[in-house]
């Protein structure tokens, strides 16, 4: 199931009503930790955020974190090196702008981690699917990744995550 939400607290709620105890939850966007802290103790969490107030904050907790941008391969393959699937993927980066780079992320994290869940948060995106008037083809996904490319890998049209997940096939 992928859940989407703009407001902060709706998705805070979507990920906690979609972890269950023992899951793994990768945390794209963690910030200080706020969302971090609901679920912490319910689950297994790797952290990852690029901002520099988040690197105290987080040190603070008891979960996995790294300092990085996940748009870059390197931080990617260091979540993989952990972890080669997740129960739920969280991402939340920033929430009101860029949802073209959200989807990319969210695109290629899913798909590498194969995720049961996936909350998002992002106001583009769910102001483009609120907005939008389907054709009536029946393409939906039960997990929380795209099940249309369940296998096939980063489409070739989108070269420039070329360098992305090649290298994590198993």
């Amino acid at each position: 199931m992928i859940k989407l939400s703009y407001d902060v607290e709706n998705y805070r709620n979507d990920l906690v009503d979609l972890v269950e105890d023992g899951d793994t939850v990768i945390e794209l966007g963690c910030h200080v930790g706020r969302t971090t802290r609901l679920i912490m103790d319910r689950c297994s969490v790797i952290a990852v955020d690029n901002s520099p107030e988040a690197i105290e904050a987080m040190a603070k907790l008891d979960v996995e974190f790294i300092k990085g941008d996940v748009r870059l391969h390197d931080v990617l393959a260091e979540v993989f090196s952990k972890v080669q699937n997740c129960d739920v993927l969280a991402v939340d980066l920033g929430g009101g702008y860029h949802p073209d780079t959200v989807f990319k992320v969210f695109y290629i994290w899913s798909s590498t981690f194969k995720p049961k869940h996936t909350a998002i948060r992002n106001r583009g995106l769910l102001e483009f699917f609120n907005s939008a008037d389907g054709s009536g083809e029946d393409y939906e996904s039960s997990m929380g990744y795209l099940e249309s490319y369940h296998d096939s890998g980063i489409p070739p049209q989108i070269k420039e995550f070329a360098l992305w997940t090649p290298e994590l096939k198993k």
